[in-house]
C-alpha cells in the first residue's frame, strides 16, 4: 500500500513538474510574441529611407521615350543636376516617394536641378493616370523593355542615381526616400 501511495505521490509530482514546465513555455513564448510584435510596431512606425551611396562613374547613354511620347535623352539636361528616379506604379515605395520627389523638384529646379522619372514597365494609360492623381509636374519616361534598369545596373525598386553638372554618377540608393535625406546629400551637389 505505501509503494502505491509512493508511487502516486511521483505520479503526481512528475505530472505537476511538466504542467509548471508547460506553464512556463507557454509564458516565454507569449512574452517573446509581444516582443517580437512591439519591434515590428516600432518599424512601422519609423519612416523608411534610404540612404545615399556616393559614387563615382559617367551617366549611362539613356534615350527613352516621355509620357507625351516625344523622344528624350539624358544628355538633353547636360549641365544640370538630374535625379533619375526609377520606379512603377505598384511599387509601393515608390509610390509613397513620390510626393516627397515632388515637393524636392519644386523647390530646387530653379536651381538648375532635373528629376526624370523613368517608369519601368507599365502601359503609358496606368502611367498617365498615376501621374495625374499625383499630380506630378517632372518630365516621365517610359521604358517599356527595362533600358534604365540594365543601363544603371539594378533590379530594384524605387532606385534612384544623381548626376552632377559635368555628367558623372555621384549618388545612387535602393528605396524610398525622405526630403531632409535629400536635403543633407542631394543639395550640397546642386549647391556647387
Amino acid at each position: 500500500m505505501r509503494d502505491s501511495r509512493s508511487k502516486r505521490r511521483s505520479t503526481s509530482a512528475f505530472s505537476a513538474g511538466v504542467l509548471a514546465l508547460g506553464i512556463g513555455l507557454i509564458l516565454i513564448g507569449l512574452y517573446a510574441a509581444l516582443a517580437l510584435s512591439q519591434t515590428q510596431r516600432d518599424r512601422a512606425s519609423q519612416p523608411l529611407t534610404s540612404i545615399p551611396v556616393a559614387v563615382n562613374y559617367p551617366a549611362p547613354d539613356l534615350k527613352l521615350i516621355t509620357l507625351q511620347g516625344q523622344s528624350a535623352a539624358l544628355k538633353d539636361y547636360s549641365g544640370q543636376v538630374i535625379l533619375v528616379n526609377l520606379w512603377a506604379t505598384w511599387c509601393p515605395p515608390c509610390r509613397a516617394e513620390m510626393p516627397v520627389l515632388q515637393a524636392y523638384y519644386e523647390a530646387h529646379q530653379p536651381q538648375g536641378f532635373a528629376l526624370i522619372a523613368v517608369n519601368a514597365g507599365d502601359s503609358p494609360t496606368e502611367v498617365l493616370a498615376f501621374v495625374d492623381n499625383a499630380g506630378l509636374t517632372f518630365p516621365v519616361w517610359l521604358d517599356p523593355k527595362d533600358a534604365a534598369l540594365r543601363a544603371f545596373r539594378t533590379n530594384a525598386l524605387p532606385s534612384s542615381f544623381v548626376i552632377d553638372r559635368s555628367g558623372q554618377v555621384r549618388l545612387a540608393w535602393s528605396g524610398a526616400i525622405e526630403r531632409k535625406t535629400l536635403e543633407k546629400y542631394v543639395t550640397p551637389l546642386i549647391d556647387q
